[in-house]
């Protein structure tokens, strides 16, 4: 999944101060270096989902048969292939 930049350090700011509004939440660093881990596992985290989303496209190409996108077979076997990509992983 493609996010903008804008999009992305929204995001890592709207977690940053969700996290800052725990009670039994202490930053030991300071909000702009969470803030900027926070982004950087998000940014992680969507590099990684876009690697399974073509391992398992990828898979469904392989096939002996052409399998149109957007039938439920392509669906079943997109999920199925993702959630293989995903244990592999160990997520």
């Amino acid at each position: 999944m493609r996010l903008s930049r804008e999009k992305l350090n929204k995001m890592a700011s709207s977690s940053t101060e969700q996290l800052a509004g725990l009670k039994n939440v202490d930053f030991l660093e300071g909000y702009d270096d969470i803030r900027q881990e926070v982004r950087r596992i998000l940014e992680e985290l969507l590099a990684n989902e876009d690697k399974l989303d073509k391992a398992a496209r990828l898979k469904i190409e392989s096939q002996r048969r052409i399998i149109p996108e957007g039938t439920p077979e392509w669906n079943i076997l997109y999920h199925k292939y993702y959630n293989e990509e995903v244990k592999k992983l160990g997520i």
